[in-house]
C-alpha cells in the first residue's frame, strides 16, 4: 500500500491554524484534493477532523487521537490512537493507497513513513501558525510539477535506500 501525504502550503510555509482551520479557500485546490483522494482512506488528526465538521464523502475517514474515547459523532468515522493500527486497517481492507491529510503534528510525526507527497504550493502567503515540515532533499525527489492558476502541484517520491555491499 502506498502512503501519500497530501497538503496545500502557502509561500511562507503555512498550512493552517492551530485550531485546525485552513486560512484560505481556493476552489480549484479543493477540487484537486477531492479528485485525488476520492475512494481512498484519509488519515487526519483530531483538530483537522473537528475543523471539517463532518466526514468527507466518498472516502474512509480515520481520526488519529491520543484520546481513545474520542467520539467523532459519525458511525462511519474510525478512530485510532496509533498510526500503525490505522495503516494496518487500511491494508487489511485492501486499499492500494492511504492519504495522510494533516494537520501539522500528524505531518511532522508521520512524514517519515510516507512513500510520496502530493503538495500544492500556493502562490501567496497566508496567516496561520501551523507550518509544513521542511522537505529534506536528501530523502525526497520531485518527480512532477503541474501548474494551476493559484498554485503548483508538485509530486515528490521517497528516494530508495542504496545498499553498499
Amino acid at each position: 500500500m502506498i502512503i501519500s501525504v497530501i497538503a496545500a502550503i502557502a509561500k511562507n510555509g503555512v498550512i493552517g491554524r492551530s485550531n485546525g482551520e485552513m486560512p484560505w479557500h481556493v476552489k480549484e485546490e479543493f477540487q484537486h484534493f477531492r479528485n485525488t483522494t476520492l475512494g481512498y482512506p484519509l488519515i487526519m488528526g483530531r483538530k483537522s477532523y473537528d475543523a471539517l465538521g463532518k466526514p468527507l464523502k466518498g472516502r474512509l475517514n480515520i481520526v488519529l487521537t491520543r484520546n481513545g474515547g474520542f467520539n467523532p459523532g459519525y458511525e462511519e468515522v474510525l478512530v485510532f490512537t496509533d498510526m500503525n493500527e490505522a495503516l494496518a486497517h487500511c491494508k487489511k481492507a485492501s486499499y492500494e493507497r492511504a492519504f495522510i491529510i494533516g494537520g501539522g503534528k500528524i505531518f511532522e510525526e508521520y512524514i517519515s513513513i510516507a512513500d510520496e507527497m502530493i503538495l500544492s504550493f500556493m502562490n501567496f502567503d497566508a496567516v496561520g501558525d501551523v507550518l509544513f515540515p521542511e522537505i529534506n532533499k536528501d530523502v525526497w525527489d520531485m518527480v512532477s510539477v503541474e501548474k494551476r492558476s493559484e498554485f503548483d502541484i508538485k509530486i515528490f517520491k521517497r528516494r530508495k535506500a542504496v545498499r553498499v555491499e
